[in-house]
């Protein structure tokens, strides 16, 4: 389909205002400028069927393309990616590059069924070997010297003596004659079984501590690991149960713990781990706490109202085993939206409610789970709505929306941190509710926030629930302590993530989990050697929901490159694209969007500049030279400043303060797939595509297409995915068999616009486009939001709209327009000699 295909070429859906290209340029056909989708299907297409081998020089599969990894002493990307695979050799090459030194961290990441698990290696007492200097863990890329009495750490080069009782000796080529037998000598990645010296320690008091506590706590020594257990807090003021969003976290919750039946008719099985304990919280203005333990068939309820002074009313009973308790459990979370329907106030004392959440769980660590609705308005942390925000939108104090209103919320993060409490938010709010502040609870203890705004039950419900069963079935691990190292040379610069960073330099982390990632960025301090490789080490102490203390280190051996060519040629865009996204979300409380917007583009011109300048000077300043890796980063570049979390257009503060949560704590692939939505012709697909090979089983999923409405027809049926949301596009053309097969109906205008998933229906197409979205719920493990938007019918179409990145909207120039700028701007650089920042750069040109 080309754009000037006339006959089926459909009208720009609606959308929100972009901005227009300035001047003239010349006609440039659509189809001829880069794709990101080309880059992403030619390296699908170079990796389906093999494996990819971590030894360093070798080229590294994109973010977006499944493949299987043998961990050959490196660890596989999917754990640490880094931008690029060839460290440049001094500062000076790193900044003529132009191209950040980082690394984007996922301990804990899902891996594919078909690779091995991550080892596990248990030293007893003795601990797992470390160097004595830097404390770096045993890794395959040390060298063993002294015919194998010491080791030498291939991060900080000192030589360590070997333990007795860990000796061997060495063959020709001063390997250990045991080297093939230990993982952690061939293992990028294993885990550490650890000793009591590895527990984590108990916080020093505080001078103003937030709760009572239960009973008294060790001032020093280490908390005992134990089977994980979760606090979980039900808003219950009356804005909660009359929109409906606390009958569905108490029905979610029920599912979460017994199985049933979900709303779209899927199977729910329990997911909470066995040996785990819950203890139930609820609130409006007073807390309500539940003992499960003294009757078998229903709880007693104990309130407090003192929220000046947060106590826990009970020392035993809170915490209870949900298939020992599941009656007196199940009967509660069924009566209590009806029992507090008609005394329910409407004053919210969240904050309280959290601190009493971690007071239960102070000495021992574990995750509270929060559901609010309602902006926090007594008790510690309480907030005043803010008058009229919009009067702040593109002025000096628009950067006070992304920034917290009151410090009992980083306290609350804090501390929750330092006990290994991690705190999950789902809020679901018919108001604002300042994410921005109470978020901090969540980010700075490790967890992760869903947003629900107008909560609607029918809507919302789904996502609600399987978000929940997420939260609770993944890999996680508790009470974490996190370091990166590297080698001499290198420094760690900055950090971005959900963590809180310790006076020690650590980042703890009450909870960290599968979707969780670490972005870590590197400078220079010395040169590099170039005959030598540069290493990464991150190692993360955690308790697993078992109650098992481990470490779980990852290991990555970089080449190391004097020429800029080399550093360019094993770039890696994804890390690179994920490392400006951090680095621009984390500047909202700082910088006004226009001036983040500045910073995004010279950014992405400075590296495409760095590689025309030293890798290209032989061409024409007129012609536009982007390297092979980097042959979507203008697309991906425009794409950030279109996010909800940095778009120009109005934005709420709740939404932009959520979505640059989101996007500073997921990983690189669920990044670029939010950045440059996956969109599929579902009309158009083959007949053999994304159904089981039968001589193998597997599922070839269908190729997708670029996001601009250049490429749609109008008879055509379209589906959209961000990570946060599963449009379906309908064309007001659209056949009426294709509407049969896929959704039971034959007419556009008998469809129903509130539908919120597909049917499962018999035909061909409808058991492909379920099998794609299945293939995708297993990849993130959870549902998305679904809403259908018919072609100049629905107002859904402003948000499918919004979505296609490559026009013109959002605020925003269309791709091409933009790519345009870039390249002018560049030439105007090289033939000038002009800067790119300055009044003669992109700041007083495009802006």
């Amino acid at each position: 389909m080309y754009a000037n295909d006339a006959i089926h070429h459909i009208s720009q859906p609606p959308h929100s205002a972009g901005v227009a290209y300035k001047g003239l340029r010349a006609a440039i056909d659509p189809t001829q400028i880069p794709s990101p989708i080309e880059v992403v299907e030619a390296d699908r297409e170079v990796w389906e069927g093999k494996t990819y081998m971590t030894l360093p020089g070798n080229h590294v599969p994109l973010a977006t393309t499944d493949f299987v990894a043998i961990d050959q002493g490196n660890s596989s990307p999917k754990y640490i990616r880094m931008t690029t695979w060839n460290v440049p050799s001094s500062s000076r090459l790193a900044s003529e590059c132009e191209i950040p030194i980082a690394a984007a961290i996922q301990p804990f990441v899902e891996l594919d069924p078909r690779e091995e698990p991550v080892p596990l290696v248990d030293f007893g007492e003795m601990g797992p070997p470390r160097c004595a200097k830097c404390r770096g863990y045993i890794n395959p890329w040390c060298q063993w010297v002294a015919g194998g009495y010491r080791w030498k750490c291939n991060l900080c080069l000192h030589e360590t003596d070997v333990p007795g009782e860990y000796f061997s000796n060495l063959d020709a080529n001063f390997l250990r004659l045991d080297h093939l037998e230990r993982p952690e000598l061939n293992k990028g990645t294993v885990d550490f079984v650890v000793s009591r010296e590895y527990w984590a320690p108990h916080p020093p008091p505080r001078l103003t501590p937030l709760y009572q506590p239960i009973a008294s706590l060790p001032e020093a020594g280490h908390r005992q690991p134990q089977p994980m257990d979760y606090v979980f807090v039900i808003e219950m003021t009356a804005d909660a149960i009359r929109s409906g969003f606390a009958r569905t976290a108490c029905e979610a919750l029920a599912r979460t713990l017994y199985g049933g039946t979900a709303e779209d008719g899927t199977p729910a099985e329990p997911c909470i781990p066995a040996d785990s304990r819950i203890c139930l919280i609820t609130f409006d203005r007073t807390l309500q706490f539940y003992d499960f333990i003294s009757s078998a068939d229903r709880a007693s309820m104990m309130v407090v109202g003192d929220l000046d002074d947060v106590f826990v009313p009970m020392a035993d009973g809170l915490f209870a085993n949900p298939a020992r308790s599941r009656t007196s459990i199940e009967s509660l979370l069924q009566t209590l939206p009806d029992q507090n329907a008609e005394a329910a106030f409407y004053d919210s004392a969240l904050g309280a409610a959290l601190i009493a959440a971690m007071a239960t769980l102070v000495g021992r660590g574990g995750q509270v789970v929060v559901f609010a609705s309602t902006l926090p308005t007594v008790g510690p942390g309480a907030l005043r709505p803010r008058q009229d925000e919009s009067a702040l939108y593109d002025t000096d104090k628009e950067t006070t929306l992304y920034t917290p209103r009151n410090q009992t919320w980083r306290d609350i993060g804090e501390q929750c941190a330092e006990e290994g409490i991690g705190v999950h938010m789902f809020l679901g709010p018919h108001k604002p509710i300042d994410v921005g502040t109470i978020g901090c609870a969540s980010i700075l203890s490790g967890g992760e926030i869903f947003f629900h705004p107008r909560f609607d039950p029918y809507r919302d419900g789904i996502a609600l629930d399987s978000q929940l069963r997420r939260v609770v079935s993944r890999f996680t691990g508790y009470s974490c302590a996190m370091r990166v190292r590297c080698s001499t040379g290198l420094r760690i610069s900055k950090q971005y993530g959900n963590f809180y960073e310790s006076a020690a330099n650590d980042l703890q982390l009450g909870t960290l989990d599968a979707d969780k990632a670490i972005l870590t960025v590197f400078e220079h301090n010395h040169t590099l050697d170039d005959r030598n490789y540069a290493f990464v080490q991150s190692a993360v102490l955690y308790t697993t929901i078992t109650g098992e203390r481990r470490v779980r280190v990852c290991n990555v051996a970089l080449q190391v490159a004097s020429l800029a060519g080399n550093v360019f040629r094993f770039a890696d865009m994804d890390a690179v694209v994920s490392t400006m996204m951090r680095e621009a979300a984390s500047k909202l409380s700082s910088q006004k969007i226009s001036y983040i917007h500045e910073e995004l583009t010279e950014k992405s011109a400075s590296i495409l500049l760095g590689y025309r300048r030293h890798c290209a000077a032989a061409t024409a300043p007129s012609q536009l030279i982007i390297p092979e890796a980097f042959r979507a980063l203008p697309v991906y570049t425009l794409a950030m400043m279109k996010t909800r979390a940095l778009k120009a257009r109005s934005v709420t503060s709740d939404v932009r303060n959520y979505t640059a949560h989101r996007l500073t704590s997921i990983g690189v692939r669920p990044t670029i797939h939010h950045l440059y939505p996956r969109l599929l012709a579902l009309h158009d697909l083959d007949d053999e595509i994304a159904l089981p090979k039968p001589e193998t089983g597997e599922i070839e999923l269908p190729s997708l297409m670029r996001d601009s409405h250049l490429f749609m027809e109008g008879h055509g049926v379209y589906l959209i995915d961000n990570e946060e949301v599963t449009m379906l596009w309908v064309g007001q053309s659209v056949s009426p068999q294709v509407l049969q097969d896929l959704l039971g109906v034959d007419d556009i205008n008998s469809l129903d616009r509130n539908m919120n998933h597909l049917p499962v229906l018999g035909t061909r197409l409808s058991t492909q486009v379920h099998n794609v979205l299945a293939s995708r719920f297993r990849e993130r493990g959870r549902a998305l939001k679904f809403c259908i938007a018919r072609q100049n019918m629905d107002g859904a179409e402003i948000d499918f709209a919004d979505l296609l990145v490559e026009d013109s909207n959002n605020g925003a120039m269309s791709y091409l327009d933009y790519l345009c700028v870039v390249h002018k701007q560049i030439s105007t650089v090289l033939t000038t000699g002009a800067s790119l920042t300055g009044s003669s750069g992109f700041r007083g040109s495009i802006w």
